[in-house]
């Protein structure tokens, strides 16, 4: 499904549980890694924002920034707050400290972490979405659409509720090509490209951009080719949005059709 919004569309919020929970508890700066390391121990941590005294298992949305992969820290929008999930904002190692894959294995390590212990909080292992905004959206797709990250971890990535990527890259990051020496204007799509591991059995997707003459340089473009890539493999369930009048911070239309994407996957 390809879609454009107006800037005057607005997407009321609907609560993805029967009735929203009143009280929600946050943990912080819980480590995700065992890894003896300093900057490792500094970076590898998650906050994790549930709704208390829920009747059913509720689903859980990981949140990773965005920042270029060199910059950044985690954060829990307000927008996405009060809705019947739990967030999970997670920080991972960047460059220049560290290059190429490691802020993937981090995503992927901090991934897993849900998967094992989202049960403790009350929620469902089952209902686990991946989010992110720019390289955050980046991450998510990486995660989503090539397997061996989280088969490090024996989580098969087709456990993935949805993939929800802001304005993230589908060819190679910007600053992956950065560390090799190539121009920002170059494109490249190897195995640190979400194009290059285009799959029909990967999990919903919801690709969100701004408007394309506001984005970042050829940020819509890439999108709309990943989406058509998998249109050609007959991947089931891909959506394109692009936020008319909304440049690279589209955070703010994006949530409220995030919701929407959560709840129609629960309701499967």
């Amino acid at each position: 499904m390809l879609n454009r919004t107006l800037p005057l569309l607005t997407l009321a919020f609907a609560c993805l549980a029967n009735a929203a929970p009143s009280q929600y508890q946050l943990v912080s700066d819980i480590s995700y890694t065992s890894l003896d390391d300093s900057y490792a121990q500094e970076r590898c941590k998650l906050d994790i924002y549930y709704p208390e005294k829920t009747e059913e298992t509720f689903a859980t949305l990981i949140w990773f920034h965005g920042g270029g992969l060199k910059n950044g820290n985690k954060h829990i929008d307000e927008r996405l707050k009060n809705q019947g999930i739990a967030i999970v904002a997670a920080n991972y190692r960047m460059y220049p400290k560290v290059g190429t894959p490691t802020p993937i294995e981090d995503a992927a390590s901090a991934t897993a972490w849900v998967f094992q212990n989202i049960e403790t909080y009350g929620g469902d292992p089952e209902k686990i979405f991946i989010a992110g905004h720019s390289a955050g959206g980046y991450l998510t797709s990486m995660l989503g659409f090539d397997k061996s990250y989280l088969a490090a971890h024996d989580i098969d990535a087709d456990q993935i509720a949805g993939l929800i990527p802001y304005s993230g890259h589908t060819i190679t990051h910007m600053t992956v090509r950065e560390q090799i020496g190539m121009p920002g204007t170059q494109p490249l799509v190897d195995k640190y490209a979400p194009l290059y591991h285009v799959r029909a059995d990967a999990p919903p997707i919801l690709l969100l951009t701004g408007d394309r003459e506001l984005e970042l340089l050829g940020r819509y473009e890439e999108n709309a080719y990943f989406w058509r890539m998998l249109q050609v493999v007959d991947h089931p369930d891909a959506t394109l949005y692009e936020f008319d009048g909304y440049g690279h911070g589209m955070s703010e239309p994006a949530h409220p059709v995030t919701l929407k994407f959560i709840n129609r996957i629960l309701k499967k």
